[in-house]
């Protein structure tokens, strides 16, 4: 039986696109694969994170886990930290990556907000500024003034940067060591995530040749059943996201039956009377999408059933469909939620589970190493 290995990050209230992206794909592999489930409590501190409000999310998103269909008796469900291998191993993957494959990983680039050479900055504007002034597009102070915001910009992004931590710059090898240290055969991944998985297949190949051994398979992305990426409410272009600043951005996973309607009413579409199922299209796209998600109908048929019905008819059945998907959900939530001792026992047991297997793995690598 192969071993598939997934896990989110506790930072907030899940959402749609974490249950329709990546939890309801879990369930069925349950009865298929050796399955282990971490709540990745390490990843979440690479940005700032309120200490008792981390804790109460660990709690939360095992909750979430539970109330989804994660069996305890089938899957292991554990959270990260508990697991100290996790760390060891990313030490030893560490000192094997070279710095360069970091340099080219685009979340932290996002994340850190990573400015481009300065030196191309510079040559850059200067190109510009010179064309302009030989079309005469603008006067001296104007150039000034353009001048004098991209440098502050450029400062301003280079500022941001040097103030971004390690731990960020190296969640990638922290990630490889999550999979590496079970022994993974497939992980479920999202676009966002496919060059982690890269540097994971990479950085295994490094540490067989580095030690000439066969010892860490190369673990495979695992291509899950037709599940469009979940997308903003208000922007069709971005991820759907727990950071979001608006919340109307996204349908939490224990939001409200009016709340649900009311942001779905208020979910950006454009100015075409017809709905069709079009990438051109990115926010109905996404509606579409999500609609096909909670009815089980594909997003083909349900743009040709609602195409001339008008946006409030569409949005309105929209709706509906969503709160009929999640209510069982958020019913069996609100039952776990009153019972943290036996969360706890979950995690207890999920951490029993999955260091019988992390110690295993640590103790070979180390006496690999020479340590």
């Amino acid at each position: 039986m192969k071993t598939v290995l997934s896990g989110i990050q506790p930072t907030g209230n899940l959402h749609l696109g974490n249950y329709l992206g990546s939890i309801a794909n879990w369930i069925d592999l349950q009865t298929t694969h050796r399955c282990i489930f971490g709540v990745m409590n390490l990843h979440a501190i690479t940005l700032p994170q309120d200490p008792k409000e981390l804790q109460k999310n660990v709690m939360d998103a095992t909750a979430v886990y539970l109330a989804c269909g994660l069996d305890p008796k089938k899957s292991t469900i554990f959270v990260q930290s508990e697991v100290a291998q996790h760390a060891e191993l990313a030490w030893v993957l560490g000192t094997i990556t070279p710095m360069g494959w970091l340099n080219r990983m685009t979340q932290f680039k996002e994340k850190s907000k990573r400015p481009d050479d300065f030196a191309d900055v510079v040559e850059n504007l200067r190109k510009q500024i010179v064309k302009q002034i030989e079309d005469k597009s603008f006067g001296l102070n104007h150039v000034q003034q353009v001048l004098a915001e991209n440098i502050l910009s450029s400062a301003s992004e280079r500022k941001e940067f040097e103030a971004a931590n390690l731990g960020l710059y190296s969640y990638p090898v922290l990630m490889a060591s999550d999979i590496l240290l079970y022994k993974a055969d497939l992980v479920p991944v999202g676009e966002d995530q496919k060059q982690h998985l890269e540097l994971t297949r990479d950085l295994a190949g490094a540490f067989n040749r580095r030690y000439s051994t066969e010892y860490f398979k190369l673990p495979e992305p695992m291509i899950l059943k037709a599940v469009k990426r979940i997308m903003s409410l208000q922007d069709g272009a971005r991820k759907m996201s727990k950071s979001d600043e608006s919340d109307l951005s996204r349908i939490n996973l224990e939001d409200s039956a009016e709340v649900i309607l009311k942001k779905v009413k208020k979910a950006k579409t454009d100015s075409l009377a017809t709905i069709n199922f079009d990438e051109a299209r990115p926010e109905i796209y996404n509606l579409l999408n999500i609609f096909s998600a909670a009815s089980g109908k594909l997003p083909e048929d349900i743009a040709k059933e609602y195409e001339t019905a008008g946006n409030g008819k569409f949005k309105n059945d929209l709706a509906e469909s969503l709160i009929e998907k999640l209510r069982p959900i958020q019913e069996n939530l609100a039952r776990f939620k009153q019972d943290p001792r036996y969360i706890r026992q979950v995690l207890d047991e999920g951490k029993n589970q999955a260091s019988e297997i992390a110690k295993k793995t640590r103790n070979e690598v180390f006496g690999i190493v020479g340590l």
